[in-house]
């Protein structure tokens, strides 16, 4: 089990990264939560096993089509135990 804290910069608030995360996450299986960032950023908290928290922080480096990604920043947390994966304002 893994555990990472992502915040993605450029264009990525208004183009439905955060929805479009969300499904993604939803068909990787992984917990934890995106939101939007008063900076203009997206931050993601995302936990399971290693591989798809991979593939998770792999897709935030693009996102969706109408985003434009920057940059990408990524901390290693101790896993919580959360479980689904929700949309935060």
């Amino acid at each position: 089990m893994q555990r990472r804290r992502v915040v993605v910069r450029g264009r990525v608030q208004g183009v439905g990264f955060r929805w479009s995360a969300h499904a993604e996450a939803e068909r990787l299986g992984l917990s934890g939560w995106v939101a939007n960032r008063d900076d203009g950023s997206v931050e993601a908290v995302i936990e399971e096993p290693a591989d798809a928290v991979a593939r998770m922080v792999e897709w935030l480096g693009t996102g969706p089509r109408a985003a434009r990604v920057d940059t990408v920043d990524i901390q290693h947390e101790e896993p919580e135990g959360v479980t689904g994966f929700g949309v935060r304002a």
